[in-house]
């Protein structure tokens, strides 16, 4: 399949393309609050150097015609939460609509499942944020809850969507599983 988009670790090279299309208050009225705005050259180095630090790749730049257009990346949890992460991403609004997220978050999401001991990747969704819904919902997430007045965003209280997919959803849905279902 020839693909719109390429998905790599981030590079110090990318700092321009990133602050331009992370520059968007429309894209920032979508993310939480420690996403920068406005997004200037010296966040998108800083964050991209912050990427460079981990032990393994968790942070991929969204790469169309040659330039960072978006983000996508996982957090793993610590403790008992340690086989879980939370995924989180982002796309310039040029390209919003296109069909590339979707795509984008199910190759992470099997690039996780086979490269880790992760059994379970979740995301939190504004509710106002049907797109975002849609794409998760499309990789096979299963909304799990929504929170009612769970953020506070541009001063007003927003409910928070929570989604995951779990290893043997993902594994069983490409024929790669069991018929049983395990828990932690």
């Amino acid at each position: 399949m020839n693909k719109r988009y390429e998905l790599r670790p981030w590079s110090l090279s990318d700092c321009r393309s990133l602050a331009e299309y992370a520059n968007n208050i429309h894209v920032w009225n979508n993310l939480r609050d420690g996403f920068p705005s406005p997004y200037t050259e010296e966040d998108a180095r800083v964050y991209i150097a912050n990427t460079l630090t981990k032990d393994c790749v968790q942070d991929f730049a969204i790469i169309v015609d040659g330039k960072a257009v978006g983000g996508i990346g996982f957090i793993p949890q610590v403790d008992v939460e340690r086989y879980s992460a939370e995924i989180g991403y982002w796309l310039g609004e040029p390209y919003w609509g296109c069909g590339i997220m979707s795509k984008v978050v199910s190759e992470v999401v099997e690039y996780v499942f086979a490269t880790t001991e992760l059994v379970r990747l979740y995301a939190s969704v504004f509710e106002s944020n049907p797109a975002s819904r849609k794409v998760l919902e499309k990789c096979g997430f299963r909304l799990v809850g929504i929170m009612h007045k769970a953020v506070r965003k541009n001063d007003r209280w927003v409910d928070m969507c929570y989604y995951e997919i779990l290893k043997s959803s993902e594994a069983q849905s490409k024929g790669k599983g069991d018929d049983s279902e395990s828990s932690l």
